[in-house]
């Protein structure tokens, strides 16, 4: 199938991060398709989240089947009995977890005839998550297109932002209070504002309250 450049598919995961990347794909393709992967994460909810929001947008959503990633290895996403750990590489890294969602896209991508592939992942605020680094991005980008012998773009709009310009963009997008009120980004699976606790929402909030500071000063 020929790739159509006006196509985008979003990897989504109905959190801020790729809800902003829905909407940016919204404003700059004609025709946007979103897939989210069902890996046995700790919270169930975020399934229900992803295909509420692709409704409401009307947009076709594929969901994939990807329990085998809570087999390869104990992590606190899957396991839902360990504690959420910091560290150099906090204990909610899922190995391979990018590699195998970004490989998985770029096959749908090929059968659905989309030549752009947009991911929320972000090295600016990235947790430490090796996955989420541009140079991933940039190899895996070479890889599936010598793979399948195609020319998709891999596309990270957040990529150098950090919490409080993904909030700035949401809001140019006219987006904002959409993302903050209807995603899902903690973890421990309260919606919008969450738990204000876990890693996921001290580092949304922080952005947010910078955002709205430095709006208020324009």
């Amino acid at each position: 199938m020929k790739l159509n450049n006006d196509k985008a598919l979003v990897v989504f995961s109905g959190g801020q991060d790729s809800t902003t990347c829905m909407f940016h794909a919204l404003k700059h393709y004609q025709e946007v398709e979103l897939v989210t992967f069902s890996y046995g994460q700790r919270h169930a909810l975020e399934i229900e989240v992803a295909t509420n929001i692709a409704a409401e947008q009307g947009l076709k959503h594929h969901v994939l089947d990807m329990s085998l990633l809570s087999q390869l290895s104990p992590n606190a996403l899957t396991d839902h009995s360990m504690a959420i750990e910091d560290g150099d590489i906090p204990n909610t890294f899922v190995p391979a977890r990018n590699l195998l969602f970004m490989s998985f896209a770029a096959a749908l991508a090929y059968q659905i005839g989309a030549k752009h592939i947009i991911t929320g992942v972000c090295e600016t605020d990235f947790s430490g998550y090796p996955d989420c680094r541009d140079i991933f991005i940039k190899s895996l980008n070479v890889t599936v297109n010598l793979a399948m012998d195609e020319d998709f773009v891999i596309h990270t709009p957040l990529m150098w932002l950090d919490k409080k310009e993904t909030w700035q963009l949401a809001d140019e997008l006219g987006q904002l209070d959409y993302v903050r009120f209807k995603t899902l980004t903690c973890y421990e699976g309260i919606m919008a504002d969450g738990c204000g606790e876990c890693p996921s929402c001290q580092l949304r909030k922080a952005g947010l309250e910078a955002y709205l500071a430095e709006r208020g000063t324009k």
